[in-house]
């Protein structure tokens, strides 16, 4: 038997969302079509962004759906950095960001944006004050409402006021959030003005239970943004292209569930994680959880396992049926230290010896249960003292 401890990697389809992608999936119309088949397509659609903007409170308008966190956070920055006022460059970039945002923001410093990077704190949190420092003169500034490694949840309320004190764009990433912290684009703006502050939030489906290929980028009425991609016209032409109905009727549905879920779901996960936390200190008492303690995803747990090696735990982990995932990034097949943990100051030895168990919906006592009595053997045999040697 399998268990699954991955959700932030990705969550496992809800039923309800399978269902509604496929009934809209039906309407063989294109939403910008004109005739009868293209409005049922367009009625479908529109619905289904105003469920969105209820769920995140924001107006319809602000709502584009994208193919996933990915797209959403390259819209974002390279659409505000292209549509900068003149005389800015810079872009603040706390360290430890999803790759999605450190690589986009490398793109555009080929192109002469200044990175201002601001330190992480040794939990994983963006200091709002040292945010603050970074932001006067800024073209645009992005951040994490919650760390997708460590799990640690920023004070997002602070760092939108600062920008928005400061009068500077801000993005906030809040993919790994969704569905766990309470979201309010509205309410984050605040008493914004115009194209400053909170300009833009990325958040994507399949995180929450929405088929993969679904996102949204909420972007303010006010904000300046220069497409990705033209032609069309379509979601203020900022996005254009055939919407995609059938996933935004998914993503709608399977939002509208994780917000009506979120509070004792997150209540059920704490607990949960505790348990994963407290048996993984008896198994491996050397372990220690990363990240902030209380103020962090009701379901990660980011565990340092000194002296072995996180890719050598993965797989032995695997092979027992416990599906979780390492700090680190691999790219071209080659496993590179956590970025986030070395971040935080530690080594690079450390960045090497992590792993993050994520819950979802469907974990269970069960599976927690399981990952925590395969975990003494797995971390005995990756750190070689049941083998006399580093496998």
């Amino acid at each position: 038997m399998r268990h699954y401890l991955d959700h932030a990697a990705t969550s496992p389809l809800r039923a309800e969302a399978r269902d509604a992608w496929l009934a809209a999936a039906t309407v063989a119309g294109n939403a910008s079509s004109t005739h009868g088949a293209g409005q049922e397509a367009r009625r479908l659609l529109e619905e289904s962004r105003e469920r969105v903007a209820a769920v995140l409170q924001a107006d319809p308008i602000e709502i584009v759906f994208t193919s996933g966190g990915t797209e959403s956070v390259n819209l974002a920055l390279q659409g505000l950095w292209r549509a900068r006022p003149a005389g800015t460059s810079a872009i603040v970039l706390p360290d430890g960001e999803h790759h999605a945002t450190m690589d986009t923001a490398a793109a555009l410093a080929a192109e002469g944006a200044e990175i201002r990077p601001v330190p992480l704190s040794a939990r994983a949190r963006i200091d709002p004050g040292l945010f603050a420092d970074a932001l006067p003169g800024a073209a645009l500034a992005t951040a994490l409402v919650a760390n997708n490694e460590a799990g640690t949840v920023n004070d997002a309320s602070a760092l939108t006021a600062a920008a928005a004190a400061r009068a500077v764009p801000l993005h906030l990433d809040a993919v790994a959030a969704l569905g766990h912290v309470p979201l309010s684009f509205r309410a984050l703006r605040g008493d914004a003005a115009d194209g400053v502050g909170l300009v833009a939030l990325s958040v994507t489906g399949h995180k929450i239970g929405a088929p993969v290929g679904i996102g949204v980028l909420v972007v303010a009425r006010s904000a300046t943004l220069s497409p990705l991609l033209r032609g069309g016209g379509q979601q203020r032409g900022l996005r254009p292209g055939t919407q995609d109905v059938a996933g935004a009727a998914a993503f709608a549905t399977a939002l509208e569930l994780a917000e009506r879920e979120r509070e004792t779901e997150s209540a059920r996960l704490r607990e949960l994680r505790e348990r994963l936390v407290d048996g993984i200190a008896a198994a491996v008492p050397t372990a220690e959880l990363l990240g902030d303690p209380v103020d962090r995803l009701p379901g990660n747990a980011h565990v340092l396992f000194p002296g072995a090696v996180g890719e050598s735990l993965l797989f032995l982990l695997d092979v027992a049926g416990i599906s979780v995932s390492t700090g680190s990034a691999c790219q071209a097949g080659v496993a590179e230290p956590s970025h986030v943990v070395m971040a935080m100051g530690r080594p690079e030895r450390d960045a090497r010896s992590v792993l993050r168990f994520s819950l979802g919906r469907t974990s269970t006592i069960e599976d927690v249960d399981a990952a925590v009595a395969a975990i003494g053997e797995a971390f005995a045999r990756a750190s070689g003292a049941g083998s006399g040697g580093r496998s």
